[in-house]
């Protein structure tokens, strides 16, 4: 039927979203996790330290993996501290190779 062809497209999508973090998250161990978290669900994307103390994280893949990657930034490793997640979406490229700790 239709409505399943649909699902399947919407499923395997691409979307990306770009997050900054904010709180206790330089020096926790903060970009390994997400890395880690990432590797897992197979997207692609960057982290990286901005210099006013928080993290920014973009990732790109199927909507399931981003959101459970999400999840994971939005815990953090045991010694961050999470205060404020802003997610703002873009646009996937599908060129992105990897994810990669700058």
């Amino acid at each position: 039927s239709d409505s399943s062809v649909h699902w399947f497209y919407t499923a395997w999508m691409l979307i990306a979203r770009r997050f900054f973090v904010s709180g206790r998250v330089q020096g926790v161990g903060f970009r390994f996790h997400v890395a880690e978290a990432a590797m897992l669900e197979g997207v692609q994307g960057w982290v990286r330290n901005l210099p006013d103390g928080s993290v920014e994280v973009y990732v790109e893949g199927d909507r399931e993996s981003v959101s459970r990657v999400e999840h994971k930034i939005r815990r953090g490793p045991p010694a961050a501290r999470v205060e404020q997640v802003s997610v703002t979406d873009d646009v996937p490229t599908g060129r992105a190779d990897g994810f990669s700790v700058r």
